[in-house]
């Protein structure tokens, strides 16, 4: 017997069977403490929390989640809520929430911020607490990721107290810093009675704030008793505010139907001048208008102030080349004159422009100065013959002179009046000063 064994110490073979047996028991520890701490829901807690913390929010998810390893790790979380802590209204809700990310960014913790794929199902953004959560966030510079596989948006949502954009399905194919950006979204934006359904393409010179921005599509504006399909083209270098955006100088084609019963009357549309979208209301000031039209549509050039949102705001001075031949014919010398017909119109009012509307009106020495309303305007123009003679307008008319069924008139003065117009008044001129200014 050797003295190690008579010391009872273990034999060699024994020590290293001891060992072996001792790794085995830590390396079958450390697997179940893997796959419990690898489970999904440890997963998504850990990563939710984190990704919580360093946005100061709170963001939880209690639905099933999943998650893969292979070439690029996929997180999936469903049900996901993400508000300011204490804040009753969420920033952001969603059905589920697909993020696909390259080991890369996963080893650099972020420090190289590529993604590989997002996909967000149904989900929610309120504008407000949106707002409210960036304005406690501290100024830090804009980092732009890299999406290799894109994003991809289902079944969306914004919400904006009064208005909503409902129906959002969105695709950005790919996304990289100082590259071009294509990408295509559709919805229908609704503040009843308006709604808007849109189908259109944006592309950006490159994902930076002034970068010049390009968006085209079809979108249709329905009022209910009213409706106008159209097409658009919008251009112009783009910049984002803290709540607030700009496009200027912003240049805006559109090529539209009016349509309301059986009228159906087409035109084209030129905007011209710097563009401001804040507080839900999209305002340009100062406007160039270009507007070309067939039958009752007129043509003319105009500039002045244009806002809509809650109300719309035209304040314009503009030229007519000519009176349109479908209008009723002016009586001599007016008619007769080929002198342009400069004008002022002046409207604050619900959207569908179904308000009072100030209006003045020169050819030559001949002015009018007065108000109207535009439908009942074009109901007359395109009344038959036998209809009344006057149009549904109250205001002043002044002309040196006039022929009327063969009568010499001279130094004419006519007051008119009716009802459905001399009994309102128009809207509050600072009221279009608040919206444009």
């Amino acid at each position: 017997m050797s003295v190690g064994a008579a010391q009872g110490k273990p034999a060699p073979r024994r020590r290293w069977a001891r060992i072996a047996g001792a790794i085995a028991v830590l390396l079958l520890l450390l697997v179940l403490a893997l796959r419990v701490a690898l489970q999904p829901e440890h997963v998504t807690g850990l990563v939710l929390g984190q990704l919580g913390k360093a946005l100061g929010l709170e963001i939880t998810a209690n639905g099933p989640g999943e998650y893969r390893l292979g070439g690029s790790p996929v997180l999936v979380v469903r049900n996901v809520v993400a508000r300011e802590p204490g804040a009753e209204t969420p920033i952001l809700r969603a059905e589920r929430v697909l993020l696909s990310l390259p080991w890369s960014t996963i080893r650099t913790r972020g420090a190289e911020l590529t993604i590989t794929r997002v996909e967000l199902d149904a989900p929610v953004l309120d504008v407000p607490a949106l707002l409210h959560w960036l304005a406690t966030r501290p100024p830090s510079e804009t980092r732009i990721p890299t999406l290799s596989d894109g994003l991809y948006v289902t079944r969306g949502r914004i919400d904006n107290g009064g208005w909503h954009i409902d129906g959002i399905a969105a695709t950005l194919p790919e996304l990289h810093p100082g590259q071009p950006v294509n990408a295509q979204v559709r919805g229908r934006y609704l503040d009843p009675p308006t709604s808007i359904p849109f189908d259109l393409s944006l592309a950006l010179s490159k994902p930076a704030n002034g970068a010049g921005a390009a968006i085209v599509g079809p979108i249709t504006i329905d009022r209910g008793t009213w409706r106008m399909p159209a097409r658009i083209h919008l251009s112009g270098p783009v910049l984002l505010g803290d709540d607030d955006l700009r496009v200027q100088p912003a240049r805006l084609k559109m090529s539209a139907r009016y349509q309301s019963g059986d009228t159906d009357l087409p035109f084209a549309l030129g905007l011209s001048g710097p563009l401001h979208f804040d507080n839900a209301t999209w305002t340009l000031a100062p406007v160039g208008v270009a507007l070309r039209g067939q039958d009752t549509v007129p043509n003319f050039d105009a500039r002045g102030a244009l806002a809509l949102g809650r109300r719309l705001v035209l304040r314009l001075d503009g030229r007519l080349p000519n009176w349109p031949d479908k209008w009723p014919a002016l009586p001599v010398p007016i008619g007769q004159s080929t002198s342009a017909l400069p004008f002022a119109l002046d409207y604050v009012g619900k959207p569908d422009l179904s308000d009072i509307a100030g209006l003045r009106l020169q050819r030559d020495e001949t002015r009018f100065d007065g108000r109207l309303r535009l439908y009942d305007m074009l109901a007359w123009i395109d009344a038959p013959a036998n209809a009344s003679p006057l149009p549904p307008l109250s205001g002043h008319f002044t002309s040196p002179r006039l022929e009327i069924s063969g009568a010499q008139l001279e130094g004419v003065e006519v007051t008119l009046e009716d009802p459905a117009v001399q009994n309102h008044a128009l809207q509050d001129p600072a009221l279009a000063e608040d919206v444009v200014r």
